[in-house]
C-alpha cells in the first residue's frame, strides 16, 4: 500500500519530498486537499478537514496508518 499512495501522489505532487520527515511543512493547502481527495476516492474512504493535521500528514507512513485507519473503521 504504501508503495502504491508513493506513486499516486508523486505523480501529482512532483515537488514534494515524500520520503521527508517532516511532508506537512512542505505542504500547502492544496497539496494537503489534493492528498485527501485523492486518497478519499482511491480507498472509498471518508477524509475530511479533522483528518488533515500534522500528526497524519507528518510523513508517508504516518499517511498509510491514516489510511488503513479509516479502512478499518468502515462499516
Amino acid at each position: 500500500m504504501k508503495e502504491h499512495i508513493r506513486t499516486l501522489l508523486e505523480d501529482l505532487l512532483p515537488l514534494v519530498d515524500l520520503d521527508s520527515d517532516f511532508l506537512f511543512a512542505e505542504l500547502d493547502s492544496l497539496g494537503v486537499t489534493t492528498i485527501m481527495m485523492v486518497l478519499s476516492n482511491e480507498y472509498d474512504i471518508n477524509l475530511d478537514a479533522r483528518d488533515a493535521t500534522p500528526r497524519n500528514l507528518r510523513s508517508l507512513d504516518s499517511i498509510v496508518e491514516m489510511v488503513n485507519r479509516k479502512i478499518a473503521e468502515k462499516p
